[in-house]
């Protein structure tokens, strides 16, 4: 029977990694399968060899404050990995994590073939780690084609699969009536993957909530994760927002998005799924002051999402650090639900942002296909 190990580092990845590996459970039930993983990859019945909550750290200060036990959790992985002596390391997103841990495993055993999904956004910051990579990296399965570029030139095999994140998926439809009130319209809230982005969000967008409910009449749900239901849940109690959801099946959390009249999203990934269900959206990014300084130092591009990166322009506003404050997001949502035209035209731009990104066929398919190939060879 064949081995795959996979390697995550936080939520996102887990997602992104459960759609792929569902793939391919459907076309090959031959495969034995351990992971560093969340709900998504335990809900396919894959064991964890730990909590990915263990290990999801943001920020350059925070990495430094825990570098101790991120050096433990690398050091178990590394141990876990080379006992279960998989044909295949697939890792995740997560670069500062994931590929320490494949770059240590191709120095123990050569015969794991290491394939990394979403490569690290060198076209942001630190391209001189392209080198290193094709040291220890088999395969690249590559989000973005104009990524290729970057790979090819240092001959880094690679396939451009596209984002999974864009695939149109036909799921049961669930009475949302039963479990959240849908007589006003809605604003969907998106404050992050981890623990400490929403410590750091949270408190601002219940300010804005509350500014907000001093003039209209919206119902506002947060979109979140299992891991992260309850601290958004406490949170809004203390407030005593009555007007306010937490939702995090991702099925319902669909559901509402499309029937969304506007997003107020941290910058990520989700940003793709907002725009593919064709709601318009305000980006907002905030670390401490750190972070931001080393941030500014070393990012040399303008733009927080990949939209506007894209485009070279700013196609979804951007509040960043002092300007992600609760007056700013108000007046921004305001002015957007004011002018229903700006709506209309940004929801156009992102939809041709998209044609340029999606996979041609399937981006699940794509890299369930590579990672079959890898197993056969």
């Amino acid at each position: 029977m064949k081995k795959i190990f996979i390697l995550t580092g936080e939520p996102s990845g887990d997602k992104l990694a459960s759609k792929v590996i569902s793939k391919l459970m459907n076309s090959n039930s031959n495969i034995e399968y351990l992971c560093v993983g969340g709900t998504h990859l335990n809900s396919l019945g894959i064991k964890s060899i730990f909590d990915l909550k263990e290990i999801t750290y943001i920020g350059f200060t925070s990495v430094l404050l825990n570098i101790f036990k991120i050096k433990s959790k690398i050091n178990k992985t590394v141990h876990e990995i080379v006992k279960f002596d998989p044909d295949i390391l697939f890792s995740v997103d997560s670069p500062d994590f994931t590929l320490r841990v494949a770059e240590r495993i191709k120095k123990l055993n050569k015969n794991i073939k290491t394939i990394h999904y979403v490569a690290p956004q060198i076209w942001v910051w630190r391209k001189g780690r392209l080198k290193k990579f094709k040291n220890f990296l088999d395969h690249v399965l590559l989000l973005f084609e104009f990524e290729k570029t970057f790979f090819n030139k240092e001959n880094i095999p690679n396939t451009f699969v596209g984002h999974p994140l864009l695939e149109q998926e036909t799921k049961n439809k669930t009475d949302l009536t039963n479990i959240i009130h849908i007589d006003k319209k809605i604003i969907s809230l998106f404050s992050g993957s981890r623990s400490s982005e929403v410590n750091l969000l949270l408190p601002i967008l219940i300010s804005f909530i509350n500014l907000m409910n001093t003039n209209f009449d919206y119902l506002f749900v947060f979109h979140t994760t299992e891991e992260n239901n309850n601290l958004i849940n406490e949170k809004i109690k203390i407030s005593n927002l009555q007007n306010v959801e937490v939702i995090s099946d991702e099925n319902i959390k669909r559901q509402i998005l499309d029937k969304s009249i506007f997003a107020v999203s941290k910058s990520g990934t989700v940003s793709l799924e907002i725009c593919n269900a064709k709601v318009p959206s305000l980006i907002i990014y905030k670390t401490n002051f750190l972070n931001y300084l080393i941030i500014k130092l070393l990012v040399k591009i303008k733009y927080a999402n990949i939209i506007n990166i894209i485009n070279n322009k700013e196609i979804i506003p951007e509040l960043i650090q002092k300007e992600c404050n609760a007056k700013e997001i108000y007046n921004s949502v305001v002015y957007f639900l004011k002018n229903p035209e700006i709506m209309k035209q940004q929801v156009n731009d992102c939809e041709k942002t998209l044609k340029q990104i999606r996979s041609k066929t399937s981006s699940t398919d794509e890299a369930s296909l590579v990672l079959t190939k890898f197993l056969v060879s």
